[in-house]
């Protein structure tokens, strides 16, 4: 989560122009990824998000039931009289914000790590789970302050208002008891009405709400234009899209309009124009490699007209944007360099504004990014969105398969127009092909780079598994034992959480897949791999794991198919920064030698291929390795070659 106290975890949209059923998405705390086709919804979803919490004061990002509510259902709501939901959002709290409330209500009283948000067509906000103890605080604070006397903690936990607290406090002449009783009364306050959840409410306003991301929504009509009216910018006369990003580029340059209209010289706005000229550019050019000998230059020109007795006056200023290209010599107005190079560059001056704000949290909404890039651009914009989303929760719409990271598949979201309105669900779940192209698109440019995908396929999360499996196969071939068929190709997916998007997104290709996972597999892959059965996209016999193979345990990675000192030779001989690990070293109560090794360094992981690697360069045979390891691997891949057809 980074350093944001709040992240959005879910959200739920109830009704909102093409969403017109209940449609549940999670939310990645980095980069979450709309793909669906024009006019599935896309936008929808953005805009109802922004809606919930916009970072300005903004007529177009407030919910209007005449203009929002789904067309066919408008006529109907609005006789009712109802006030209808739009959507829902759940939020998740870091430990830091936890850390703060617990400092000041103390232990067990609030403890839900997660609260929901319910936005209403009217733009009321309903808060849910927000849930609270009150005889925990109330023995907390009476404990604090020595007054933890059984009557008074009877009377205290029934109170629901500061005036029952104040009609306690008057009945006690003990200054020590007044003091006490006074000290809780801020958390009885009840500024929102919440009744009975004063403390609930508390909590809701004075750390969740402070603490709130905000939502900025970005799309390619915000770009800006090559030359801006300073007068028409001070009385918003400007088109509406290009006043908030010309507004943004005065505010990042902190330029004051009335006192450079005014102004007899414009040397000190030059130069903070200058000083901000060099900041866009130098960060539009970390990621823009498209073409590298462009500079970005602002100027204020002038429009003088000379009145009838000779006079001579200005009549307006303008702000002159425009690119140098050095390797040509000649520079263009800005609306004559491509669509993409003014998206980028208009973005970066929208995004620098709100990364000068240090004390609010946003969520970034960007609808069609990098639209008019083009293929490798695109890879420049997403590994742009991917830096940022170390700070910044993302969510982005795209239909092009350049916009999608292949190594972060479970990162999307489908969006589907179906006659029920718009569809949100999991990719692993989409069925649409039209909707899954972008996503079999970046799937396969990044197999056609990096693997060969045959006819049969045996998915392994690493590229560890590969080395072990292909190395052992050998060695038993040798030996005349059970090897992996020369026909399988070992396909490392690059992580168990893509396993499932990978076999859903293979569905309908004829090709034969095979799974082989570490069996301490997480809840959400599991889940997503069981769906895959259920609904006979992959046949459950066609899902093994290491431990099948291991007697002694039901949790295995591939290390733990080799007896412990045999990996632990292969390790020690990988790693010189450690001292020689022995098998007595090691944490038996632990399954898996890997979780050993780290409990041993006391680190989070180690470099898995480094191992593998040592064994591939060794050049080891059968005589290495004991009876067991032999006859673990020599079923594995007798079992394995079975499930694949003749």
């Amino acid at each position: 989560m980074g350093n944001r106290m709040i992240s959005l975890k879910e959200a739920t949209i109830q009704k909102y122009k093409s969403v017109e059923s209940d449609q549940r998405f999670e939310v990645d705390e980095k980069t979450t990824v709309l793909v669906g086709m024009n006019e599935s919804g896309k936008t929808s979803v953005l805009e109802a998000l922004a809606k919930t919490r916009y970072f300005s004061d903004d007529e177009d990002f407030v919910f209007n039931l005449t203009h929002d509510y789904p067309r066919r259902e408008k006529k109907a709501i609005e006789k009712s009289g109802q006030n209808p939901a739009a959507i829902t959002c759940v939020y998740q709290i870091s430990d830091s914000l936890m850390s703060q409330i617990e400092k000041d209500v103390g232990p067990e009283v609030f403890i839900s790590k997660e609260f929901s948000i319910t936005t209403k067509y009217d733009n009321t906000n309903a808060y849910s789970g927000v849930d609270t103890n009150i005889e925990a605080l109330i023995k907390n604070k009476t404990r604090e302050d020595n007054i933890d006397s059984t009557a008074l903690i009877g009377k205290l936990v029934k109170v629901k208002s500061a005036d029952e607290l104040t009609s306690i406090r008057d009945g006690y002449k003990d200054d020590k008891i007044i003091s006490g009783i006074n000290s809780l009364n801020k958390y009885f306050v009840n500024e929102w009405n919440w009744g009975s959840s004063a403390v609930s409410e508390y909590i809701a306003r004075t750390y969740l709400k402070p603490n709130l991301p905000v939502f900025l929504y970005y799309d390619e009509f915000y770009s800006l234009p090559s030359r801006i009216s300073i007068e028409k910018l001070k009385n918003e006369q400007l088109e509406s899209n290009d006043l908030k990003t010309a507004k943004a580029l005065f505010e990042l340059a902190d330029i004051n309009v009335d006192e450079l209209i005014s102004a007899e010289d414009f040397e000190d706005y030059k130069a903070e124009l200058e000083a901000t000229e060099a900041t866009i550019t130098q960060e539009l050019f970390k990621y823009w490699s498209t073409n590298t000998n462009l500079d970005i230059k602002f100027d204020i020109d002038k429009k003088i007209v000379t009145g009838p007795q000779g006079n001579q006056r200005i009549a307006e200023h303008i702000l002159d944007i425009r690119v140098w290209n050095s390797r040509a010599r000649v520079s263009l107005p800005l609306k004559n360099r491509s669509k993409g190079f003014n998206w980028f560059f208009s973005f970066l001056v929208w995004f620098q504004k709100i990364q000068e704000d240090k004390d609010t949290s946003y969520i970034l909404l960007l609808d069609e990014p990098g639209l008019n890039l083009h293929a490798s651009a695109q890879s420049d914009l997403l590994r742009f969105i991917s830096d940022l989303a170390t700070d910044y929760q993302i969510i982005y719409t795209t239909h092009s398969p350049f916009m999608v990271d292949p190594a972060k598949l479970h990162h999307v979201r489908t969006v589907v127009e179906s006659d029920k309105g718009s569809v949100i669900s999991d990719s692993i779940q989409e069925k649409d092909p039209k909707t899954l192209f972008p996503l079999q698109a970046a799937l396969g440019y990044d197999i056609a780079q990096n693997l060969f995908i045959s006819k049969n396929n045996l998915l392994v999360e690493g590229v560890s598994d590969l080395i072990f499996l292909e190395v052992m196969s050998g060695i038993l071939q040798e030996e005349g034992r059970n090897f992996l068929r020369e026909d399988i190709t070992i396909v490392p997916v690059g992580g168990l959480e893509k396993v499932s998007t990978f076999v859903s997104l293979m569905r309908g290709t004829k090709l034969n897949i095979v799974c082989l996972l570490d069996s301490s597999i997480d809840v959400s892959s599991k889940t997503k791999l069981d769906n895959l059965v259920r609904e006979k996209i992959i046949k459950d016999s066609t899902v093994r794991y290491y431990d099948e193979f291991r007697s002694d345990s039901d949790e295995a990675d591939v290390e733990d198919l080799f007896a412990k000192d045999e990996y632990l030779e292969l390790f020690n001989a990988s790693f010189d920064q450690y001292s020689n690990i022995d098998v007595n070293d090691l944490d038996s109560s632990l399954s898996r030698v890997i979780a050993q090794i780290n409990k041993h360094l006391s680190v989070e992981r180690f470099n898995h291929y480094r191992p593998a690697n040592e064994l591939a360069k060794k050049g080891a045979n059968t005589t290495d390795f004991s009876e067991g390891t032999i006859n673990k691997f020599s079923e594995l891949f007798g079992k394995i070659n079975s499930l694949f057809p003749d």
